[in-house]
């Protein structure tokens, strides 16, 4: 990397750019994978939740895709399972998980136009240097959290909910809320990972500009 390349991924612009970069990149993934239905039929079988849990294939898939949909702006603004009944603490709980899932989608709207027009920008101006932090950003969080969850999930896990939630209802009784048997800590986990791939797949391309954008400025400068 020259010096002048050097200076400038250090430039203020470049690292609030990419900052915003990287949250459009993380809310885009997130969502994706919410609405990856894909991802949760395979770990059906992949699990084999219907017998971990007790229940058939097909009331398995109703119960999950009528949560999927509840957890989405153009859902239902109640929740109800066909085949499970649900306590009071389990339905607080999932209207505190929709209330962040709609912020995220929400916040989404307007960070995944303003990352393709930031790119789009950036492309046209030639400006390599900021897909060089655009590419270090993300890598840099995926590598530390992907540590994390590599060493310990479990911990990450109970973390994870203990930042995000002031209660303690995400701890299901699967007597009084037998869905949580049909959501195993290892879906979870394959989710957590399908994330942090979108987001370091984001960054191998801004990579990948990065190096043609320097490609095209040293062919110019000859």
């Amino acid at each position: 990397m020259s010096p002048q390349i050097r200076r400038s991924v250090f430039s203020w612009k470049n690292l609030v750019a990419a900052f915003l970069c990287t949250l459009g990149i993380f809310s885009m993934a997130i969502v994706f994978t919410l609405h990856f239905r894909p991802l949760y039929y395979f770990d059906i079988d992949h699990l084999d939740i219907p017998a971990t849990s007790g229940y058939s294939e097909e009331v398995i898939r109703r119960n999950y895709d009528e949560l999927i949909d509840y957890n989405s702006i153009s859902g239902p603004s109640k929740l109800t399972f066909s085949d499970f009944m649900m306590s009071e603490e389990g339905e607080i709980h999932f209207e505190e998980v929709k209330r962040i899932f709609l912020n995220i989608e929400y916040a989404s709207f307007v960070l995944v136009p303003l990352t393709l027009l930031l790119t789009a920008w950036q492309i046209r101006k030639k400006n390599a240097p900021f897909f060089a932090v655009l590419s270090a950003f993300p890598t840099f969080l995926v590598v530390i959290v992907g540590s994390l969850v590599a060493l310990n999930w479990d911990f990450c896990f109970v973390l994870f909910h203990k930042i995000l939630f002031r209660n303690d209802y995400w701890i299901f009784d699967p007597a009084c809320d037998p869905v949580i048997t049909i959501l195993p800590d290892a879906y979870f986990l394959h989710a957590a990972a399908l994330i942090l791939l979108c987001v370091l797949a984001a960054s191998l391309f801004s990579l990948l500009l990065f190096r043609l954008l320097r490609r095209k400025i040293s062919n110019s400068a000859k």
